[in-house]
């Protein structure tokens, strides 16, 4: 299976926002990566990162492709299963995204607890809902972003001799890697628990 996000009443995000219906092939001649065709992703947090959508689709995929590491683009598709995924989820995954990138901002920029505060109004929105804290969630979520960057850019930041560099960059991205695998385990997760569309 692999997984697309969808807009509200199963529509696509862009190209001829086509109207999906479980069960049902879709077909396209021509595939044009990002232009053409219809596209999906191996893993649930590559389709988020394209498309933030309402509902979170498994899809099943067959004839001609262009695939690529982050997308694929296929000529057959159709929607086997389809969830809801509502604010409260990309909320929960922004918390959950930042918590596991916190300490390592929280040591390169021990004085700045921004991030921390985020994190804290994004979880109390989550037990509290109101304007108020919808609005700090969206700063969370902002923030999260902020710190998932700037503990990257922290982790290439070596101030030493090349191999030095090397090493802080091999450790960078194993660093990514492993922050990414979580958060892909914690999305295939959730869905499992998401509401039946």
């Amino acid at each position: 299976m692999k997984y697309k996000f969808l807009r509200t009443g199963m529509k696509s995000e862009s190209g001829s926002l086509t109207r999906w219906k479980k069960g049902i092939w879709k077909h396209e001649n021509t595939l044009d990566m990002c232009h053409s065709g219809l596209h999906c992703s191996k893993y649930p947090d590559q389709a988020f990162s394209f498309v933030q959508g309402e509902i979170v689709a498994l899809v099943e995929t067959k004839g001609k492709s262009i695939v690529q590491n982050d997308k694929e683009c296929w000529s057959d598709m159709r929607i086997v299963k389809s969830y809801k995924w509502t604010k409260k989820d990309s909320v929960a995954l922004a918390i959950y995204a930042a918590q596991l990138v916190l300490p390592i901002f929280e040591k390169e920029y021990p004085k700045d607890n921004r991030p921390r505060k985020a994190i804290e109004a994004a979880i109390y929105w989550m037990k509290h809902p109101s304007a108020w804290a919808a609005r700090a969630a969206e700063a969370a979520r902002a923030a999260a972003r902020a710190a998932a960057w700037a503990a990257r850019d922290a982790a290439w930041a070596a101030r030493a001799a090349e191999a030095a560099r090397a090493a802080a960059r091999a450790a960078a991205w194993a660093a990514r890697d492993a922050v990414t695998k979580k958060i892909r385990l914690w999305m295939i997760k959730r869905i499992k628990t998401l509401e039946e569309v």
